[in-house]
């Protein structure tokens, strides 16, 4: 499993790199949102550690635009510890919020449940849902709907020519 540790501060960032590496989890690193996006882009990465406060792209916008195109557990680790900073952090699209200074043995339990529920649950995305809609049942996988392929067949029959028809 890789995982993106995205945070400014260069001992915390190692830190929690020798305790996830001694895991068995491939670490990734980066020291501002931007620098984590590219690599979000680059690398299939399957959670991010993300602080809040660093330069040139924050940890709260660049979970945004994560969340604009990735299914991808993201817990926020920061110094910010007022009930209003989690919410925010929550609401924004963080799965989990830790304040520093944190537990490292706490994180690594944090780490491990956010990958059991997204590896044993899948992401949204991945899931099939039937969905009946005007009487005509459709699969829909990720964004995309499909009707399924018996009313591909009875679509290319004109309509005098169905039977059963009600019309």
């Amino acid at each position: 499993m890789n995982i993106l540790i995205c945070d400014d501060d260069k001992e915390i960032l190692e830190a929690i790199t020798i305790y996830l590496s001694n895991e068995g989890y491939a670490i990734f690193k980066a020291a501002n949102g931007l620098e984590a996006l590219g690599i979000v882009e680059a690398n299939e990465i399957h959670l991010i550690i993300m602080d809040i406060m660093m330069p040139k792209m924050d940890g709260i916008r660049a979970t945004l635009k994560l969340r604009e195109e990735r299914n991808l557990p993201i817990i926020m680790l920061s110094a910010k510890a007022e009930e209003t900073d989690k919410i925010l952090g929550l609401n924004m699209g963080a799965d989990d919020y830790i304040t520093k200074p944190f537990s490292p043995l706490e994180l690594i339990a944090r780490v491990k449940s956010q990958l059991r529920r997204y590896t044993a649950l899948g992401s949204l995305e991945t899931k099939n849902h039937r969905c009946k809609t005007g009487g005509l049942l459709r699969a829909i996988t990720g964004n995309t709907t499909r009707p399924y392929p018996e009313w591909r067949i009875i679509s290319v029959f004109p309509r005098g020519m169905r039977t059963g028809s009600r019309s």
